[in-house]
């Protein structure tokens, strides 16, 4: 078992819980799987099942792959992913709400994280 790093962005539906005004969301997330299909699919099936209205899904990989890439991970990230793994989860980390004409990233750009 693994977990992998995902950016999951979001669309809006009824009850979803998200701000008021915003557009969607982007959602960073530690998944458990055997492999990352299989992470991707529990998280679409989670967030679903909170209202929630996937409707993308970057891969990262998995904390070896990251580090592989060059990222840097702190303490914190690599928390949740051991509490990913050990409760056979998924984590949602952070939520990034969108806002029609807000900062000076366009509205079609992905988020950065």
């Amino acid at each position: 078992m693994n977990v992998y790093t995902l950016l999951v962005e979001v669309g809006r539906t009824k009850n979803d819980g998200l701000p008021d005004g915003c557009t969607g969301a982007a959602l960073m997330c530690y998944a458990a799987g055997r492999d990352e299909a299989e992470a991707v699919r529990e998280t679409v099936a989670i967030l679903k099942q909170a209202d929630l209205s996937p409707l993308d899904v970057t891969g990262y990989g998995t904390l070896d792959e990251r580090l592989a890439e060059g990222h840097e991970i702190d303490d914190d990230e690599r928390g949740l992913m051991t509490r990913a793994l050990d409760e056979n989860s998924v984590i949602i980390a952070q939520m990034q709400p969108f806002f029609k004409g807000c900062g000076a990233v366009s509205d079609d750009d992905p988020p950065q994280f």
